[in-house]
């Protein structure tokens, strides 16, 4: 089971999530968006909002550059496995924390609110649900680590997740011994891959960068003469 769900599992949730949404925005582009309901409740959805999106980019973009750098670069850097933790807590602990506020408040908006509930999808509550356990989970790794701040412990995820990425064979041995909250933390993060583009996650990815190049418009009023 340990590798099927952490060797062959990751490969199932991103191929569902990169096929699933290709298929999804050529067959119903008109279901790709984030179905906003900022009009209801607007100063808790912005605060809300705000809060929680900052964060979880930071931690994205966190676990994209800690997990798959090569350790040689930390090492050439001149930057010990001690103090990359160190840094890995201290950034995750306080976009974690911006990201469960801000997450809890959309959350408790959108199941309290009657006008946001009917607004709301079951998928639209679950995966929200779901993003804020991940949260909780993530932020509860911070305390194992704090146990042990050498570093192994997360050289063997930095192991693990390379070993998927460049497709290495036993790539799911390297976390055979680590804490049942980081393959917790890791299993329910591929789950969420894999529901990605059947819900309102798949905005995340419209980035409108065609407006960089887009020609510009110009409005001409133009005043029509009364015929006389």
């Amino acid at each position: 089971m340990h590798n099927f769900v952490f060797g062959i599992y990751p490969y199932i949730a991103i191929t569902v999530m990169i096929l699933g949404s290709i298929i999804r925005y050529d067959a119903d582009p008109f279901s790709w968006k984030s179905k906003s309901s900022q009009i209801l409740r607007r100063r808790q959805f912005v605060i809300g909002s705000v809060l929680f999106h900052v964060g979880v980019l930071v931690i994205f973009f966190g676990h994209l550059v800690g997990l798959l750098t090569p350790v040689a670069v930390f090492d050439a850097m001149g930057i010990s496995h001690g103090a990359k933790q160190i840094l890995a807590m201290a950034a995750g602990g306080i976009a974690g924390v911006m990201a469960l506020v801000g997450g809890g408040m959309l959350l408790h908006r959108r199941l309290t609110d009657p006008r946001v509930r009917a607004h709301s999808s079951p998928a639209d509550n679950g995966i929200l649900i779901l993003l804020v356990a991940q949260l909780v989970l993530g932020l509860l790794t911070i305390l194992v680590s704090a146990q042990h701040l050498d570093g192994h412990e997360m050289l063997l995820l930095m192991s693990w997740a390379q070993g998927i990425v460049y497709f290495q064979a036993g790539a799911a041995d390297h976390i055979v011994n680590v804490h049942w909250l980081f393959k917790l933390h890791i299993f329910l993060g591929l789950t969420i891959f894999l529901l990605f583009p059947f819900t309102r996650l798949v905005h995340m990815i419209s980035v409108p960068v065609r407006y960089l190049w887009r020609p510009g418009y110009q409005i001409v009023r133009s005043r029509r003469h009364a015929a006389k």
